[in-house]
């Protein structure tokens, strides 16, 4: 081709090829992600979880590998045909930016395949996974940093041996943030709450539901709607209670009834003992008590001591009250009535304030 012949010589020849490589790396990233797109669409109707999710993760760090790749392959032939000596930097960068790729690609692997286990709610409980996937991470920034350094000509030895004598040091200056991470970390170990959970802590003016448990601070959202956020470390020095755990809710109520109604109290409480029994939100498999309890000043008070199928903080409270509402219909049919604080006065002799007559004034 004249045209060709015209512009290019054989000194100058490098810069069509360097062109060509660059092409070919435009085409074989659009055919990539296209290949790749039809793939995981495949993916997602399969019963498998995380195949779609690595498929998906796989497109942009390979479009980064096509383009590094060639790009220091183009600067390869300029070299050559320049003998430029610069151009010698790109095989480390290359091979930084590979290694950047691969841990691009295993960190966006980790987060989706996180999503799909999240998203399907089945076996998995979120906070262990949530630890497992940042576990993971961590590996993978760590691993891939070393690789790095070692691909720029840094000794990992020297590096080790450096991050030991300076891990030294760290860890005095970080104190507070050590002791804040592995108490995430004893967390995550121990699970006493999980995000979700309603905890609150009898030793500190704790309490709420759990957002987010952070490897330096825990969440939680109060139940006036404010965010508190509470230091690992404060979790390994005081007690913590869960009653989203609790396996029943409990009904613990005294009930008064007058003097005047002491004939009556005892088939009022069979009556209300029998009512329990046969609720169909009471466990009756649990400790179930109603019993006369003691001589009030002003009544005669028994207790009812049982425990709720339901743990909703909303349907207790339901449950609690239609169970109040058949004591009151308990009491009110067997003519009883509910005791009130009430004084009787007793007055010895009416004449004693006797106010004199005129007459004996």
């Amino acid at each position: 081709m004249p045209f060709f012949d015209h512009w290019i010589t054989k000194d100058n020849a490098y810069i069509l090829e360097a062109f060509f490589v660059l092409v070919f790396a435009f085409l074989a990233d659009i055919i990539q992600r296209k290949i790749f797109r039809g793939l995981s669409v495949k993916a997602t109707k399969t019963k498998t979880k995380w195949d779609d999710a690595i498929l998906l993760s796989i497109p942009k760090p390979l479009s980064i590998i096509i383009w590094i790749a060639s790009i220091a392959f183009a600067a390869d032939i300029v070299r050559e045909a320049l003998n430029a000596k610069i151009l010698e930097a790109f095989y480390p960068i290359r091979n930084a930016t590979i290694i950047i790729a691969l841990g691009y690609f295993l960190t966006l692997a980790i987060g989706r395949i996180e999503k799909t286990f999240l998203s399907d709610g089945k076996g998995i409980d979120p906070t262990t996974l949530d630890a497992l996937s940042k576990l993971a991470r961590i590996s993978v920034f760590i691993t891939a940093a070393l690789m790095i350094l070692q691909t720029l000509g840094f000794s990992i030895s020297g590096v080790l041996a450096f991050g030991g004598i300076g891990g030294v040091a760290v860890g005095f200056a970080s104190k507070d943030l050590l002791s804040n991470f592995f108490g995430g970390f004893i967390i995550y170990m121990d699970r006493p709450f999980a995000v979700g959970d309603w905890v609150k802590s009898p030793d500190r003016e704790i309490e709420g539901t759990v957002e987010n448990i952070g490897w330096r601070v825990t969440r939680i959202r109060t139940f006036d709607k404010r965010p508190l956020y509470v230091p690992n470390s404060v979790f390994s020095h005081i007690a913590v209670e869960n009653p989203s755990r609790m396996s029943n809710r409990r009904i613990k109520e005294t009930i008064g009834i007058r003097y005047d109604d002491a004939a009556k109290i005892k088939s009022i409480i069979n009556q209300i003992k029998e009512m329990l029994k046969t609720h169909p939100d009471i466990d009756a498999e649990k400790t179930l008590i109603v019993n006369f309890n003691c001589f009030a000043p002003s009544s005669l008070e028994f207790f009812i001591y049982t425990f709720t199928n339901t743990t909703d903080w909303i349907d207790f409270h339901d449950v609690k009250q239609d169970v109040l509402l058949k004591i009151i219909k308990i009491v009110d049919k067997n003519g009883a009535e509910f005791a009130f604080p009430t004084s009787t006065i007793h007055l010895a002799n009416q004449n004693i304030f006797k106010i004199p007559d005129s007459k004996d004034r």
